[in-house]
């Protein structure tokens, strides 16, 4: 027979407590970090509505807003000025609409190949954009490197004897021509005023140069040489703002001077678009006739 216990009863009841205890501490514990990890969730939520709202606010700001105006302006005008006049054309071809009769171009002349044409190299915005001196700012002169980049630019209101093309007899004085054009402005700086696009795609325009201190008049000055006419034609003519009168009294002057091609006897003269006129109903001689 057992010896009775008189703690026995008493050591279950603490064990109960105990489990009751553990229990409910279990339980506060679970509530307390429930309520913790709620309090910061929401924390978060409230943090983050905060910040996007003043961020929104910051960006709605008038200030914002016209710093923002500002820059884009800024932008879009540069962009604008880049393209007016600091990229360069290749080629006539490459010019557009509003050029024409409202802008000129600037560019190193690189060849002459007639009377009253030649190619220029197009330098925008000339040496205060650094062609010339700055690096990587230079005309090529490698007939490689010249190969589509140049303008062809036909010289507006002159018109001179023609070389032999296509077979056809070059006319008289016509390579005197060319050798007076070419001193005039091979390698040098020209500005061209631009009229049309003609159709051997080449840009008719007037041409300026600097000679000594003064900018002359390529075709005004050709025509008081000598060695042009004024271009006549029933249309497609062109001629600068207020060129058309001086080009006729520069002619004037070179045949009451006798100059160039006027110095000889015109019993035999025929003007460059009369030679035009008659070969254009007869194909060239080594051309089959349709």
């Amino acid at each position: 027979m057992p010896w009775w216990n008189p703690w026995s009863s008493t050591t279950k009841g603490d064990q109960k407590d105990e489990e009751s205890l553990r229990s409910k501490t279990t339980r506060i514990l679970n509530s307390t970090s429930e309520a913790v990890g709620e309090a910061t969730d929401s924390a978060q939520r409230r943090l983050q509505d905060a910040s996007s709202s003043s961020t929104f606010k910051a960006f709605a700001e008038p200030q914002t807003i016209i710093a923002a105006a500002i820059l884009t302006t800024a932008s879009l005008g540069l962009y604008k000025f880049y393209k007016s006049y600091l990229r360069r054309i290749p080629q006539a071809t490459g010019i557009t609409a509003g050029f024409l009769r409202k802008r000129s171009l600037v560019g190193k002349v690189t060849s002459v190949g007639d009377g009253d044409n030649f190619r220029f190299y197009h330098t925008p915005g000339g040496r205060l954009a650094g062609w010339g001196w700055f690096p990587g700012r230079r005309v090529p002169k490698d007939k490689k490197e010249l190969k589509d980049q140049t303008i062809h630019l036909r010289l507006a209101g002159v018109d001179a004897p023609e070389l032999a093309h296509f077979g056809r007899p070059s006319q008289p004085h016509a390579q005197e021509a060319l050798d007076w054009l070419t001193a005039y402005v091979l390698g040098r700086r020209v500005r061209a005023y631009v009229y049309k696009i003609d159709q051997y795609n080449r840009v008719v325009g007037t041409a300026y140069v600097w000679r000594g201190l003064f900018r002359r008049d390529v075709g005004l000055q050709m025509l008081r040489a000598g060695f042009a006419t004024v271009y006549e034609a029933k249309t497609g003519a062109e001629f600068g703002k207020g060129l058309e009168a001086k080009y006729r009294s520069a002619e004037w002057w070179a045949k009451t001077k006798r100059k160039g091609m006027w110095a000889g006897s015109r019993k035999d003269y025929e003007s460059p678009r009369e030679y035009k006129t008659r070969y254009a109903s007869t194909p060239p001689p080594d051309e089959p006739k349709v």
